[in-house]
């Protein structure tokens, strides 16, 4: 099994196998590491001819192989692209288990003009490929990628990329502040690219259009207001939680993910003590590199002994939000204020 990264130097190399099995929660990050391959194998005039598409999810092995034999036309190779292909999952059904057994059996026999793709996509953060064992057995055969989140600079270099095939130029700061706002998976980054350029027309993205065009989520929200307890500035605090009462007026999932936020903190704050790294902390949380980096930051800014009893009076805070008969605004301004009074 390789990343993403990886196989995207071998493509670059020209070192093309002639089979691959994409896995990964982004399926428009999965189509641009395919679309690699098949630019590489198929010229445009031939694409139609030469490129074939495959539902994986209402599909037979017959219609897969007949696929692979056929000769290319006009050219040296030929690319099936099985896309969902739900069979290679850990646990289907006895039609996709059918399916799964015929091309185990079949793809050390593919034809040498002909290059395989299939994907599927997995369930959830916790959904991880190597758990897989029909991976385990059919990658003895075909290459397995897996397309996890990219690293800070391949990051940035990737989304750049979707601008400029979009003829628009970003700047690297502008870059990184698209970047930090957008969620990160793929099809919503190029929708969201989409509203910025025909937003900016001719003139050039600036962080004010990004603020007007993509809202702050509710991660961004908590760290902008620990980063003010941190720096004490509970007058700004205050205003801040005010602004995300009037977006969600709902105080118990905003005291819950204040809570959380300073937990994640006491957590990494104990991990960095035992040496663990950004890459660490990448694995762990299942976050992109800018983003661990910017919570190490923050974790910097407070103490252990800080951090624990910051977490105590949000759970305290959380108690009295769950008695009636309480002026919940007045709760969370409380618990703003007694912040100043944690010592280190």
């Amino acid at each position: 099994m390789i990343n993403y990264e990886v196989y995207e130097q071998e493509i670059e190399k020209g070192n093309i196998k002639n089979g691959y099995i994409f896995c990964g929660l982004d399926e428009e990050f999965i189509k641009d590491g395919i679309s690699l391959i098949i630019k590489k194998n198929i010229a445009e005039e031939f694409m139609d001819l030469n490129l074939i598409r495959i539902d994986g999810m209402n599909t037979s092995f017959d219609a897969i192989m007949n696929a692979c034999e056929t000769m290319p036309f006009m050219g040296e190779k030929k690319v099936v692209v099985v896309y969902r292909s739900n069979f290679l999952q850990d646990k289907t059904d006895s039609s996709g288990t059918k399916i799964y057994n015929d091309i185990k059996s079949y793809i050390s026999n593919l034809p040498p003009y002909t290059v395989l793709i299939m994907y599927y996509l997995l369930n959830d953060k916790r959904d991880r490929p190597n758990k897989n064992k029909k991976l385990a057995t059919i990658g003895k055969s075909l290459t397995i990628v897996y397309c996890d989140k990219l690293k800070r600079d391949k990051y940035l270099k990737k989304v750049s990329e979707v601008f400029k095939e979009k003829g628009k130029q970003i700047g690297r700061t502008e870059l990184s502040y698209f970047c930090e706002k957008v969620y990160n998976n793929f099809d919503i980054i190029k929708r969201e690219a989409d509203k910025l350029i025909s937003y900016c027309g001719e003139r050039e993205i600036k962080k004010e259009d990004i603020d007007i065009l993509i809202s702050k989520s509710s991660e961004d929200d908590t760290f902008d207001l620990v980063e003010l307890i941190a720096t004490k500035k509970i007058d700004k605090a205050i205003d801040t939680m005010k602004e995300i009462l009037y977006k969600s007026d709902q105080h118990m999932l905003i005291i819950s993910a204040i809570q959380k936020h300073f937990l994640r903190l006491y957590e990494i704050k104990i991990k960095l003590s035992n040496g663990k790294k950004v890459d660490d902390f990448m694995s762990d949380y299942r976050l992109p590199q800018f983003v661990c980096e910017k919570l190490i930051m923050q974790t910097n800014k407070f103490t252990e002994k800080q951090l624990s009893e910051l977490i105590k009076l949000c759970v305290n805070t959380e108690t009295k939000l769950k008695s009636t008969g309480i002026d919940k605004n007045m709760e969370m301004e409380f618990l703003l204020i007694n912040t100043l009074t944690v010592k280190k």
